[in-house]
């Protein structure tokens, strides 16, 4: 375990911190806007864009439980987190030549195979590289890190908009162009954080143990587990492609500008308060910081549904921010909390695995709700399922 530095966190995660700041800050510049450039630019169907969209985020799913699983077989998440960032970066050079949408289709593909192959070896040395009374609070500043490289990501594209073409409706080709070019800068500095990055040195499973488990050494997740991801996957379920509420924006009448700016609004409130709720779940624990999450969650989709004018929608995204900021890092420590340290790829393949492939269904949930009642029914769907998934906390899961 490296000594603790800055913010009282191990340099380990500082660095890892760094590198999916600037990892976001590439991704939020390149693909943001890329349906845009599909529809304006290039003349695409929007049937084009949901099949891209579909099969990278399907493949990404299934790519984190193999190499969650990988990183414990192997001892190593150092070697699978960077070869993950490295085929993402390799990817987005390659947008500056694509003329038609499927060379586009081939780098999205790209780029989250990269995405799949980092994630969970990356969650599970987060956890490797952290003294168990601290995991809350370096999941918190790796998930404030994460999604304030989303901000500046997304304030920089508003930024290369402005400059420009102003007032112009649809997305320019040189706007766009501009826009991928400082992308990749990011993508390929993140790598150069990994020379400081090192592989911990692994503690025996006894001292990653949970009370009371000590006697299940027999390399299984265990009860406590599974059932924490049956109900992050009832959650997940009315837990709809964040597209619905961006649609919901521009229902009650908010201009693409003003959901632009929500956007970096949320992504700023998610990033301050990442590490406080992961901080505040190493004092309090991880299932009571869970709860209160999803209770704002509740109160966000009650008022979505609701809601009749279009600055409740900013209220509503703050608050949004809040439920991320609350619950995002905090679900991570659990999960380490949970299982033996040398099954912390396993586990972290097998949740973000789950979560990923979930929002599937539950985005054809949403879409069938919205088109065959109303555009309030998913919310009122997604507030059931969390007031639900709370109780299920509190009642099956103890810490």
């Amino acid at each position: 375990m490296s000594n603790k530095k800055g913010l009282g966190l191990s340099p380990n995660i500082i660095f890892i911190g760094f590198v999916s700041f600037l990892t976001d800050v590439s991704s939020e510049l390149i693909f943001t806007l890329m349906p845009l450039f599909l529809v304006n630019v290039l003349g695409a169907a929007t049937m084009v864009i949901g099949l891209i969209e579909g099969v990278a985020e399907s493949t990404a799913s299934l790519l984190k439980l193999v190499s969650g699983w990988l990183s414990d077989r192997l001892g190593n998440r150092k070697y699978l987190t960077f070869a993950g960032y490295t085929l993402s970066a390799l990817s987005k050079p390659f947008m500056l030549i694509a003329a038609a949408w499927q060379p586009i289709m081939a780098v999205r593909f790209a780029d989250r195979v990269g995405k799949g192959i980092r994630v969970a070896p990356r969650d599970a040395l987060v956890g490797d590289s952290v003294d168990e009374d601290s995991r809350g609070k370096a999941y918190g500043f790796h998930k404030a890190m994460d999604t304030g490289g989303a901000a500046v990501g997304l304030a920089l594209a508003a930024l290369v908009v402005f400059l420009l073409q102003r007032e112009v409706v649809g997305l320019q080709f040189d706007t766009y162009r501009w826009m991928v070019i400082l992308g990749i800068i990011p993508a390929f500095l993140a790598l150069f954080f990994f020379i400081f990055i090192k592989e911990p040195v692994k503690k025996p499973v006894a001292a990653c143990d949970l009370p009371g488990e000590a006697g299940k050494k027999t390399g299984g997740l265990g009860s406590k587990f599974y059932i924490f991801i049956v109900i992050m996957f009832l959650f997940t379920l009315g837990n709809s492609s964040d597209a619905f509420v961006v649609l919901r924006a521009q229902d009650l009448g908010n201009s693409v500008l003003m959901i632009s700016l929500m956007l970096i609004m949320f992504n700023v409130v998610y990033a301050l308060f990442s590490m406080p709720a992961g901080m505040l779940s190493d004092k309090l624990g991880r299932r009571r910081v869970i709860i209160a999450g999803w209770v704002i969650y509740a109160v966000v989709y009650l008022g979505l549904a609701v809601a009749d004018q279009s600055w409740m929608i900013w209220v509503l995204y703050a608050l949004y921010g809040l439920y991320y900021g609350v619950t995002q890092g905090v679900y991570r420590a659990l999960v380490c909390d949970l299982v033996p340290e040398d099954r912390r790829g396993t586990a972290f393949g097998v949740f973000n695995g789950v979560v990923g492939i979930t929002l599937l269904p539950a985005s054809l949930i949403a879409g069938w709700l919205w088109q065959s009642f109303s555009p309030a029914a998913p919310f009122y769907f997604g507030a059931t399922l969390a007031g639900l998934s709370a109780i299920g906390l509190l009642v099956f899961v103890r810490e």
